[in-house]
């Protein structure tokens, strides 16, 4: 069975990559990886942090189980458990933030809920403290695996967990094993990295500034090259499933520059800049190198490319598997994608509630509202007088949000 490295960056929207037409960030590892292995053009993940994370680590709509923000209810079946159960050893580091603490839902202080949703080892921020108690990059406030581990100023999150992950694969060469790395990378605060030129001034490692986002995103890369080294070294690249994804746009005050102009970040918002996010899969002994699939790929499908590859597709997902198209076999690529979507965080968030159904060009709401993605990516001017032909589109995306439960359901 291949291992598997599951990376995923926080607020890290499509135009970040270089693979994506990025002329501002740094990202050689990662354009490197889609070289050799498969970049996906239409990855779309839920808007914001936690309505992803749900959906990515359960394989299911946000209408059948996120109920709050911040929060994974432990009777969830999550890929950790699923990627235990065919025999693999589980880790997962960084963000964690899954325990509804701000809330005190039950169980929120209980160090032993990564292991109960299927991970043998962590090291992560936010399992039992507030971000008020200590930040992520920085003097960082992490628990692994039970305890709180010693803080240190000069310490820098990120190289923590990453490490921690390392040396899990290091120990784990000789069996199959899946990490899973939400990583504590590119979020807010806009904070300078180990390799920022002011670095060293301890007195300004949390003064924020947007020009410091390029600096985390090329630190984001220089992780991701850590693991692909580390699997080099262990002779591991070939059978080893690598995926990098993000969960959801950049944040709205980061501005990038790319080969179609200058994009905003659009986190939280149902816009397509809040939910395109890169995905790149390198798998040297099955993915032919230079693919690049420009069909839609939905969060529920990480889960059900997982159960497929294990064999224990029990539909219990909603996703549909990549296995077939990552292996070069018969795959059937989706016409459409359902989204759902409450952030249940902030009145300024909750304006973006809604559900929509989209192809790769036209993207409809279950108010109505119906776009040509194409020529209106900011989704400003409706479609007034709609085709023949985009009538016919529009009627099928209106029996994809009806799978999904009216809003007066919930």
């Amino acid at each position: 069975m291949p291992n598997v490295i599951l990376i995923m960056a926080d607020d890290m929207g499509y135009e970040c990559l270089g693979v994506n037409g990025s002329t501002e960030y740094e990202t050689p590892v990662l354009d490197e990886l889609a070289a050799e292995g498969m970049h996906f053009t239409k990855c779309i993940s839920q808007p914001l942090c936690t309505p992803s994370r749900v959906k990515i680590m359960t394989g299911q709509h946000n209408y059948r189980n996120y109920e709050y923000f911040t929060y994974l209810n432990p009777n969830q079946q999550t890929f950790g458990q699923l990627m235990q159960s065919a025999g693999y050893s589980t880790c997962i580091v960084g963000k964690w933030q899954l325990s509804g603490l701000k809330y005190e839902l039950p169980g929120y202080q209980d160090s032993l809920r990564p292991h109960q949703l299927g991970f043998d080892e962590y090291c992560l921020w936010q399992l039992n403290h507030l971000k008020p108690k200590g930040e992520r990059f920085a003097d960082p406030l992490l628990q692994q695996n039970g305890k709180t581990l010693p803080r240190d100023p000069d310490a820098y999150g990120p190289d923590i967990v990453s490490s921690h992950a390392l040396d899990f694969i290091e120990r784990n060469q000789t069996k199959p094993f899946f990490v899973y790395y939400p990583m504590l990378l590119t979020h807010d605060p806009f904070v300078v990295t180990p390799d920022s030129e002011d670095w060293e001034d301890t007195t300004i490692r949390y003064q924020q500034d947007t020009a410091l986002f390029a600096d985390m995103v090329q630190y984001t890369d220089k992780i991701v090259g850590r693991f692909v080294q580390k699997l080099k070294e262990l002779h591991l690249l070939d059978n080893t499933l690598l995926i990098f994804t993000a969960d959801n746009g950049t944040h709205p005050r980061i501005y990038s520059s790319t080969e179609n102009g200058i994009v905003r970040g659009a986190k939280g918002n149902t816009v397509d800049h809040g939910t395109h996010v890169p995905l790149v899969m390198s798998w040297p002994d099955k993915i032919q190198s230079g693919k690049t699939h420009d069909g839609l790929v939905g969060f529920a499908d990480f889960y059900a490319t997982l159960a497929h590859l294990v064999g224990k597709d029990d539909a219990r997902h909603d996703g549909q598997s990549l296995l077939p198209l990552l292996q070069g076999q018969q795959y059937d690529e989706r016409e459409s994608l359902l989204v759902h979507y409450d952030p249940r965080w902030s009145d300024r968030v909750n304006q973006y509630r809604g559900q929509f159904a989209r192809t790769k060009r036209y993207k409809l709401y279950q108010d109505g509202r119906f776009f040509d993605l194409d020529q209106d990516v900011m989704e400003i001017n409706p479609i007034q007088n709609p085709s023949q032909e985009q009538k016919q589109i529009k009627s099928q995306l209106q029996k994809r949000i009806a799978e999904a439960p009216a809003w007066e359901d919930q």
